[in-house]
């Protein structure tokens, strides 16, 4: 018997497009939790939907734990959860009134229940965790179990069902307190098997920064805001040197908002990996602007194979719309500088924002023929709830408020262009860098740029007649953020 089952909601087989890449991670936060759990003395069990056949193994986990608190915490570090999909709320929703009806007391974390905790509270959730919420769920649990004689409306981070929510608690500063995931209780050779019939290699998800400090406009931020906390460079090397001896995955992703906020903190993990013969080729994401020189060494030393930058856009009045903080310069630069290091340097790309034309889709298709990424990863603007995105288009937003699952692409307000437009330019620009890169390494094959080029006229054509009647227009509210100040290891 558990006295805590960790769950999670988010099912790889609910969603089409994650299916196909099958590149399933660990529910990290979740894992992070069952850790804290265990070390104030909790007995604690996991189910983790994520590679589960259905709800149905959730039911199974009930009997065989009884545990006497279900707590459905969302990974908070994986973009998947962030998104809101609508699959993973209706599944939480199923699985709360599960649990509810074999008398656990029911406790859910994460960014749609800190936006949206109605349908949760419906559902049979008793209480909802609203931001960072290990502390939160710890004293909350020491309270319900008669461990504290604390007043549960004096702990930070709580959602109640009467709508009250306790005072915000501050994001922990210092996550080195906070021990290794609890990796022993995931089926980590489900995953092993999944990638490696997939891929032929196994990847596991680590993580080195909580939070984000940059303001694109368009960010969610339910969890930590514009907070952020990066643990040592020493606490990261050791926990890579543990999973390289006990897990043994070929590589990693590290699944930070932003990787290495500082150059110098980067250059001292490669030291510290370079010391314990932690190096494990490993993916991050980042941002132009920090793709120093003495970054990108760093990166070299400590195993870095891959980069997705955010670049966004080859127009820069769409990055200064969307409060991006970066050039078109930067971006340049910092793939020019990747790929001269060995590394792979890839782009998410994001279409759709407000204002944005034609020429400003063409400068960025002309920004990729010229630099030729590694890959890109293409995407349509999405305005989540608590952003200042979606306060500029929120009047528009009809009954449809959220994705279905991460392939939908339907645009959410009225864009520039039609949802049509949109999904068949993510085709188009795809095939463009794809045919363009094995054109660098064999010109022979310069017939497929003439189908090509009646791909982007068949757009062109399309542009004309997928034309929003009234598309939104870019209009900012709010004031205009300095410059995060990244000097300290968290602010």
């Amino acid at each position: 018997m558990a006295d805590v089952l960790l769950a999670h909601s988010f099912f790889l087989r609910n969603d089409p497009k994650q299916v196909e890449k099958m590149r399933p991670y660990a529910p990290l936060a979740t894992l992070y939790a069952a850790a804290h759990l265990r070390a104030a003395g909790y007995e604690v069990a996991l189910f983790d939907a994520m590679l589960a056949a259905g709800e149905e193994e959730l039911a199974a986990a009930l009997a065989r734990h009884r545990p006497r608190f279900v707590v459905f915490y969302e990974d908070s570090f994986n973009f998947l959860s962030k998104m809101c999909l609508e699959h993973a709320r209706q599944a939480a929703c199923r699985m709360s009134r599960e649990a509810r009806e074999r008398g656990a007391t029911v406790i859910a974390a994460g960014s749609d229940v800190t936006d949206h905790p109605g349908p949760y509270f419906e559902s049979g959730v008793e209480f909802g965790l609203a931001g960072e919420a290990d502390h939160s769920l710890r004293e909350l649990l020491d309270a319900l179990a008669g461990r504290s004689r604390r007043e549960i409306g004096e702990i930070g981070g709580l959602i109640l069902p009467n709508g009250v929510r306790t005072a915000a608690r501050e994001p922990e500063r210092h996550p080195d307190v906070f021990p290794f995931p609890a990796w022993d209780l995931l089926d980590v050779e489900r995953y092993r098997a999944a990638w490696k019939g997939a891929h032929g290699y196994f990847s596991l998800n680590l993580v080195t920064t909580r939070g984000c400090p940059f303001h694109c406009n368009w960010c969610a931020k339910p969890i930590w805001g514009r907070r952020y906390a990066m643990r040592s460079p020493a606490n990261v090397a050791e926990e890579m040197a543990l999973v390289k001896r006990t897990l043994a995955p070929d590589h990693l992703w590290f699944a930070d908002d932003i990787f290495g906020l500082q150059p110098k903190w980067v250059a001292e993990l490669a030291r510290e990996v370079e010391e314990r013969d932690a190096v494990i080729p490993f993916t991050i994401q980042s941002r132009a602007d920090l793709m120093t020189p003495v970054a990108v060494e760093g990166l070299v030393r400590a195993g870095c194979a891959e980069v997705w930058l955010g670049a966004e856009s080859g127009s820069q009045k769409i990055l200064d719309a969307m409060d991006k903080g970066t050039r078109v310069g930067q971006i340049a630069d910092a793939t020019r500088r990747l790929q001269a290091a060995g590394i792979r340097a890839c782009w998410f790309l994001q279409f759709g924002y407000p204002g944005e034309t034609w020429e400003d889709i063409a400068a960025t298709v002309a920004l990729m023929r010229e630099l030729l990424p590694d890959d890109v990863g293409v995407s349509v603007s999405y305005p989540l709830p608590g952003t200042p995105f979606h306060e500029m288009v929120q009047a528009e937003l009809g009954e449809k408020t959220h994705w279905q699952d991460s392939n939908d692409l339907a645009m959410m307000f009225q864009g520039t262009y039609e949802t049509p437009f949109y999904r068949k330019l993510r085709l188009a620009v795809h095939r463009d860098l794809d045919v363009r890169r094995r054109l660098r390494e064999n010109p022979a094959d310069a017939a497929e740029l003439e189908s090509l080029d009646r791909e982007w006229r068949d757009l062109e054509a399309l542009e004309r007649t997928c034309r929003s009647a009234a598309p939104t227009a870019v209009h900012k509210p709010w004031a205009t953020l300095p410059e995060p100040d990244l000097s300290r290891t968290w602010n």
